[in-house]
């Protein structure tokens, strides 16, 4: 019995001896080609980069993977409470692998006769998803239970907890917890309830299949699993349990408003972010960034600070957004979207759901089922509408040569419209004002009174633009950023016309001119000597007024005086003060130049008008602030980029003479705003670019409208018309943001009231005076009607003037 015994001990120690000398050899073997498990301490997943706005609220979201990172401290603790209940209970206990979880999947895989259960640790998930392949075989394993116990050894508990529960996906484009917590309940990690962490905690096992907004009768049974796992580990009492289960689960996501409001400027910050994280600028600053370029922007988690100011930038779209709809009327009816059989009626009214869009205020496509002088009855899906001839006033045939007023308003629908039809139509309230729909608005009848409505075809943009900084408060780069990504604020390149005159005025006045200056307004030839052609320009009004105070040249934004102030200091100078204020040209050395006749951006523009704001100093365009990493290390921040390039009392008389612009020139529709402004209109030839830039101490704001392929948009569709009334709706927005302050005036500076013809100091006789600005000694010292000796020809008397036109 001895010797049995002696025996089974011997074949048992060697069965022992010859496991553990199988096993050493499966580790040796398995461990020949394994990956380096250190790179996980160096957890850098995909994340999300925040852009934001100055206020601190969030823009938008670039991402491939949407993921926030966040650190176990900053959860709910019921959080990986869930999850380790649903997924790994034993996590703080074992070393990186659970050899009884292994074996019971063994048996269950045995049964089955394939790999159907994996018994994997938390550990060993992360291994698998961090090195290895989703491979299911018996090496694969082997491979992730050496590299989850070395692991351990490495890392913390927290730490490896930490990066799971980052790194899951759990469903519905969420990776990671804090993802989950916004997609699924619309909170932060650290909010959740009890009963919502397990719904989350039990979402690995099948993100898809317990996806609560797919099935949430499946999540809820899911969620009772781990709730009812909590209760059992001792984790949770019964209260809580009880709690949890009776807590009723509304799901909800976070809010995303990136990309539908600032979408431009968005599009903009990431433009720039991506040159930033270029690998040559990374390098030669130093950053300690693994990634470049796009995949820096879409997985470093950066965090992003800009200069946009929600309300500035809400204002400024809705603002372009009617402007260019009123424009879109002026310009008349171009038709129906398209025009259904009968046959098609039924799929298009199936197939459309409008009450949504015309909820929020936008518009929704009807079907015209009958026309009546009076108006066109609808069809929007399982509804009728009905659009008065009233809303169509404007639907005259197109014809440029013609301006609206001069056109008879449409009267008779049937002019208009067809059966069959399918046109854009907008909501009306009981006022007959564009409303948001809603139940109310449907009458007895059931009808919808509706306006016909029609995409423009012409574009545009708004850029605004604080001086003292150049901080770029609102930019909007057209209509629709779903329908078109061209950025017309930036990339567009457009004639500013008279908007370029003040750069002219400006030269002037270090060239000899005063604002009291009287220039001729009168015919001019010009012969070009390089292409021997003849260029005869004309003011917009097609009349000459002879001699013209230089500050009225520039009020009523007269042509002819321009040039020949222009001719007189050169053209080189006007080069050289739009060099200086920033304009990108080239700038050929033509007159033509001195009426805007060479394409900038109005971003450009805006830039320039800052040094009549702000005292000489021109600031360049500011978007980002400050970008940090995902750990909220400083990797850039950037300060105003501002310098002087005018004297103060040069900037002063220019802003002074842009006032008299507004308050009695072609902007005279900006006074509506009731406070110091200066401003230019803009118009290039055949009314084909319209501009206004208008400006306060506090604020340059900057409006362009015009074909995105140039041709002529109508007769009288000037800066004044297209442009201007959409700088008022937006300024009328944003002005009660700051005190009403007039320009600061430099020292060397004084007012002098000057007679409106001769432009020497107003007398009793003086019919029209103006109070202007001149630099100390540049002032006129004689009195209207007393003889003068002036020893320039541009500031010759009236009386000369007139002699050398006529």
């Amino acid at each position: 019995m001895k010797k049995l015994l002696l025996t089974l001990g011997i074949v048992g120690a060697l069965g022992i001896a010859a496991a553990a000398g199988l096993a050493a050899m499966l580790v040796v073997w398995a461990s020949h080609d394994l990956p380096s498990f250190t790179r996980i301490a160096d957890y850098r997943p995909p994340l999300v980069t925040t852009v934001y706005a100055r206020d601190g609220s969030v823009m938008g979201y670039f991402y491939r993977e949407k993921r926030f990172l966040a650190p176990l401290d900053k959860m709910s603790p019921r959080v990986p409470q869930a999850f380790l209940a649903a997924e790994d209970d034993g996590f703080y206990r074992h070393e990186g692998i659970d050899p009884i979880a292994i074996f019971r999947a063994f048996l269950k895989n045995m049964q089955a006769g394939s790999i159907r259960q994996g018994g994997s640790t938390i550990t060993q998930q992360i291994v698998k998803r961090l090195l290895l392949t989703s491979e299911k075989s018996y090496e694969r394993k082997i491979k992730e239970a050496i590299l989850a116990y070395r692991l351990e050894k490495y890392l913390s508990k927290d730490e490896i907890l930490t990066i799971y529960l980052n790194q899951i996906y759990l469903g519905g484009g969420a990776y990671g917890v804090e993802a989950a917590a916004r997609t699924y309940f619309g909170k932060h990690v650290n909010e959740l309830s009890l009963a919502e962490a397990a719904v989350i905690g039990g979402l690995p096992q099948a993100p898809s299949k317990y996806n609560p907004f797919r099935d949430p009768d499946a999540t809820k049974q899911r969620q009772m699993y781990v709730l009812h796992r909590m209760l059992e580990l001792g984790w949770i009492n019964r209260a809580e349990y009880d709690e949890a289960v009776a807590q009723p689960l509304v799901y909800r996501s976070m809010d995303d408003s990136g990309w539908r409001e600032g979408a431009w400027y968005l599009e903009e910050v990431r433009r720039q972010l991506i040159d930033f994280f270029s690998e040559a600028n990374v390098k030669r600053l130093g950053l300690k960034v693994d990634r470049y370029g796009e995949d820096a922007i879409y997985e470093l988690g950066l965090h992003v600070r800009t200069s946009m100011e929600p309300v500035h930038q809400a204002a400024a779209e809705k603002a372009l957004r009617t402007g260019l709809d009123d424009a879109s009327h002026r310009h008349g009816w171009r038709g129906p979207l398209q025009r259904l059989k009968p046959a098609e009626y039924d799929a298009f009214l199936k197939h459309e759901n409008f009450t949504p869009a015309l909820a929020d205020g936008a518009w929704a496509r009807a079907l015209v089922t009958k026309v009546v002088p009076q108006g066109a009855e609808v069809r929007l899906g399982g509804y009728r509408g009905f659009i008065d001839v009233k809303t169509m006033a404007w639907c005259r045939t197109p014809d440029i040569r013609y301006a609206p007023e001069n056109v008879p308003a449409v009267k008779d629908a049937k002019k208009v419209l067809d059966v069959g039809d399918v046109v854009w139509v907008s909501a009306l309230g009981a006022d007959g004002k564009a409303a948001s729909y809603n139940p109310s608005l449907v009458s007895q009848a059931g009808v919808i009174q509706l306006s016909l409505e029609q995409y423009p075809d012409v574009q545009g943009a708004l850029v605004s633009i604080e001086p003292d900084t150049g901080d770029v408060l609102a930019l909007v780069g057209g209509y629709s950023f779903s329908d078109s990504q061209f950025n017309r604020a930036i990339q567009a390149r457009r004639q500013p016309g008279s908007s370029f005159k003040p750069i002219v005025y400006s030269a002037a006045m270090d060239h000899g001119f005063t604002a009291g200056s009287v220039v001729l307004d009168a015919p001019f030839v010009y012969l070009n000597e390089y292409t021997d052609k003849i260029w005869r320009p004309e003011n917009f009004e097609g009349v000459f007024y002879g001699p013209t105070l230089l500050r009225t040249a520039l009020a009523k934004s007269r042509n002819l005086c321009t040039i020949r102030v222009a001719q007189k200091i050169g053209i080189p100078a006007v080069i050289e003060r739009a060099t200086a204020l920033g304009l990108e040209g080239p700038f050929p050395n033509e007159l033509s130049v001195s009426l805007g006749a060479v394409a900038v951006s109005p971003i450009n523009m805006a830039e320039a008008y800052t040094a009549f704001a702000a005292e000489g100093r021109v600031a360049k365009r500011r978007f980002i602030h400050s970008i940090k990493d995902a750990w909220g290390e400083t990797l850039f921040e950037s300060r105003p980029d501002v310098r002087e390039v005018l004297s103060p009392q040069n900037a002063f008389i220019m802003a002074s003479l842009m006032k008299e612009v507004v308050q009695d020139g072609t902007a005279t529709k900006a006074k509506v705003l009731g406070r110091p402004l200066a401003g230019k209109t803009g118009t290039s030839n055949d009314e084909r670019d319209a501009w206004f830039i208008g400006f306060t101490p506090h604020l340059v704001s900057v409006v362009y409208v015009g074909f995105d392929q140039v041709a002529p948009m109508g007769k009288f569709e000037t800066g004044g018309r297209a442009a201007l009334p959409i700088f008022v709706d937006y300024r009328k927005v944003v002005e009660p943001k700051y005190p009403p302050d007039d320009f600061p005036m430099p020292p060397g500076i004084v007012m002098v009231r000057v007679d409106g013809k001769t432009g020497q100091i107003a007398g009793p006789g003086s019919e029209t005076s103006y109070l202007l600005p001149f630099q100390l000694g540049t002032q006129p010292t004689s009195t209207a009607g007393d003889p003068v000796h002036r020893g320039d020809d541009d500031t010759k008397s009236a009386e000369d003037l007139l002699k050398q036109l006529y």
